[in-house]
């Protein structure tokens, strides 16, 4: 196959950042993408609604005029959220979701949840106006490994959720294990997860082997190739429980080249081709609609978008930018290990 078409894709999970560097990667999703929920943990966050209003106004200044996009906004669950302002902030259409942050779980979380029951009241509220819930699903226990915060956090968090909430629309985001997948399958109807392309793209070795590679350092890690293959299997199904959220999370290249760098992949201006290569690479290309068009729309009771899009096969691979400009400062763009020969139109 040389050429798909698929209605124009929506991004469930989006860091625009503010400032230059909004200024500078928002053209990177409008182009390819309709709709795409905007995440609220700047600095300070976006605590809410006069918030998320004042911020979508700033992000749809640099939306070119030949895009047609939607910026989603969040509020930031914290302890002291206040359910009935939250509520009138739903009715009127100034807020989409609310992002569930364990405190220090990644990028600007410190002010995030530190006991999931002292949130439980605004929860019962989002379930009672169908609003949804979106959680990046890790505990940051210390004594806890890395690698097994994402199950710890359904075990332990999750799962009780689910069982008292079980009509709350949740989306567990940016999921990583074989766990995760599984509990998924099994769990309510109104529970679904989200998929980025890089822990498609990506596993730990691609991180740690031959030397640390900062730019390919997100949160939650990447995981062991066998979890990889998981994912992608999840992805290629057409199951309509998962589906993109591409967690594109911009930082300068001298935020993520240091002693501490920071968590998070810029991955929205090669996403689509990336894709495409992945579930061509599976015998997949079929599914690619289903997965980053239909079922992030069916999952949040809105209608798929109309436009649609091309990707064409070329002959030789595509040569990656490697940076985007931020005035004097580059921002690294997500390149994977494997040749990439779609574009998109």
């Amino acid at each position: 196959m040389e050429e798909i078409e698929i209605i124009k894709p929506d991004d469930w999970h989006v860091h625009f950042r503010d400032n230059d560097i909004l200024k500078a990667v928002v053209p990177e999703t409008t182009r390819q993408f309709a709709r795409a929920i905007v995440m609220p943990n700047l600095t300070p966050p976006i605590l809410n609604a006069k918030q998320a209003i004042e911020y979508k106004k700033r992000i749809k200044k640099h939306i070119p005029k030949s895009d047609d996009f939607k910026p989603l906004m969040t509020i930031y669950l914290t302890e002291n959220t206040n359910k009935n302002e939250l509520k009138d902030a739903y009715k009127n259409g100034s807020v989409f979701a609310v992002k569930l942050y364990p405190a220090g779980a990644t990028t600007n979380s410190e002010s995030g949840v530190k006991n999931i029951y002292n949130i439980m009241h605004v929860l019962e509220t989002m379930a009672e106006i169908n609003m949804p819930l979106l959680i990046h699903g890790e505990v940051t226990d210390k004594d806890i490994d890395i690698f097994d915060r994402e199950k710890e956090f359904i075990d332990r968090y999750l799962d009780f959720i689910c069982k008292e909430l079980p009509e709350l629309k949740i989306t567990l985001e940016h999921i990583t294990t074989s766990d995760s997948v599984s509990y998924v399958k099994e769990a309510n109807e109104n529970l679904c997860a989200s998929i980025t392309p890089h822990h498609l793209a990506l596993n730990r070795n691609d991180l740690l082997a031959g030397g640390i590679r900062p730019h390919n350092y997100c949160l939650p890690i990447l995981k062991s190739e066998t979890h990889r293959q998981t994912l992608i299997k999840s992805a290629i199904s057409g199951d309509p429980k998962f589906f993109l959220g591409t967690d594109t999370a911009p930082h300068l290249v001298y935020d993520k080249e240091n002693s501490c760098g920071c968590a998070g992949i810029f991955n929205a201006t090669y996403c689509l081709s990336i894709l495409a290569q992945i579930f061509e690479n599976e015998k997949a290309l079929n599914k690619l609609e289903s997965f980053t068009s239909l079922n992030g729309a069916k999952h949040y009771n809105i209608k798929p978008n109309k436009e649609k899009i091309k990707l064409i096969k070329s002959s030789k691979p595509i040569i990656f930018k490697n940076t985007l400009d931020v005035n004097e400062h580059k921002i690294q763009i997500f390149d994977p290990t494997f040749h990439v020969f779609w574009n998109v139109l």
